[in-house]
């Protein structure tokens, strides 16, 4: 039991070190993975793989360089009105009756009981028995400075995203190359050697399935929530498509992310707090639909994993690599859910993560 423990803690140091390595490759395979069947469509008509994997690759990436354009003067428009709504909202809370708090009323009370706890005569120090004032002064957010404060990181990013598209390629290139490799290896005996090729089959299969539900989840979420939010009249309607229908990926977390900055962006553009509530909901309807409705319907690999193991996997995946593992945290614990169901000395695992 020692060795195992201090086993996992040098696995989860490793995989926090080598994130810069680790990311980028499974991020690779589970692109390569949703672009595999578009390239065995040209394998049927004789095309060589790398041709087609070339083809394919620079119109998956033409087509993200082509929405994000709209996406970038919808962005650019919210940026230059959230100055504007904030001072709106300062004006009519400036004209509107100031009542008196909780914590205020409370700061006052004690103010009154100090007083009158004071000797007879004795009055509070003030600014003219020789103290000084201060006043701090916050020095104002520098922008440009930031920039070049973060301009490492952002070359760390370029320099990951060129690599996840190079290993894409190159995955797609070879095609199943290293699953007959796999294969071969696990042997020499028939029975290794089929048992392998079941668990890759598996591993494939739960793959595609994750991520063909959650590509349909998102445009399902990305539509409704731009229709929904184009009615009720909350501005860039399209771009808070686009933000719901990503979030939707990250189970949990996403939905509820979505729905407090909805929230917010519309109590700024409306100043009322019933349209805030109401956008907020909208948003959260949508979502709810998607997780307990739609994607049961369209496949049943939630019913593979409890609650409890999702929401874990995500605050791991989450802490180790940030964002982008909140992402994948979900297709990582239905890898490892499926190895443990194949492998007789881990089904025990594999029983805590399932229902």
């Amino acid at each position: 039991m020692a060795l195992v423990i201090l086993t996992s803690i040098a696995t989860i140091f490793f995989i926090d070190w080598a994130q810069s390595v680790l990311l980028p490759l499974v991020i690779a395979v589970l692109i390569s993975y949703s672009l595999d069947p578009v390239v065995s469509l040209f394998d049927r008509i004789r095309i060589p793989r790398p041709l087609s994997a070339a083809l394919i690759l620079m119109a998956f990436v033409s087509a993200l360089a082509a929405a994000s354009f709209p996406l970038k003067q919808e962005t650019m428009a919210m940026l230059d009105k959230i100055p504007v709504a904030i001072k709106e909202f300062q004006r009519k809370e400036a004209r509107a009756p100031r009542e008196e708090g909780i914590m205020e009323k409370a700061q006052t009370a004690a103010k009154e009981i100090e007083a009158s706890a004071k000797p007879d005569g004795q009055k509070p120090m003030s600014a003219d028995d020789g103290v000084t004032p201060v006043r701090v002064i916050e020095k104002p957010m520098d922008i440009q400075e930031y920039v070049v404060k973060s301009s490492p990181a952002a070359l760390v990013l370029i320099t990951q995203c060129f690599s996840v598209l190079l290993m894409v390629y190159f995955l797609l290139s070879v095609g199943s190359l290293y699953r007959r490799k796999v294969v071969k290896i696990s042997g020499p005996s028939f029975a290794r050697m089929r048992k392998a090729a079941r668990i890759l089959d598996d591993l494939h299969h739960q793959i595609r399935r994750f991520l063909f539900v959650m590509v349909i989840s998102a445009v399902f979420v990305g539509v409704v929530t731009w229709l929904a939010f184009l009615a009720l009249g909350v501005e860039q309607a399209a771009l808070w498509g686009v933000v719901a229908g990503v979030a939707s990926a990250i189970p949990y977390v996403g939905p509820i992310l979505v729905f407090l900055v909805s929230g917010g962006a519309a109590f700024l553009q409306f100043g009322e707090l019933q349209m805030a509530i109401i956008v907020a909901s909208t948003s959260l309807i949508i979502t709810s639909v998607q997780g307990n409705m739609l994607t049961p319907w369209l496949t049943s690999y939630m019913s593979s994993l409890n609650a409890v193991a999702i929401f874990i996997s995500l605050l791991f995946w989450g802490w180790i690599w940030g964002p982008a593992g909140l992402i994948i945290a979900t297709p990582l614990l239905m890898i490892i859910k499926s190895l443990c169901d194949h492998v007789v000395n881990l089904r025990a695992m594999g029983e805590l993560l399932g229902k």
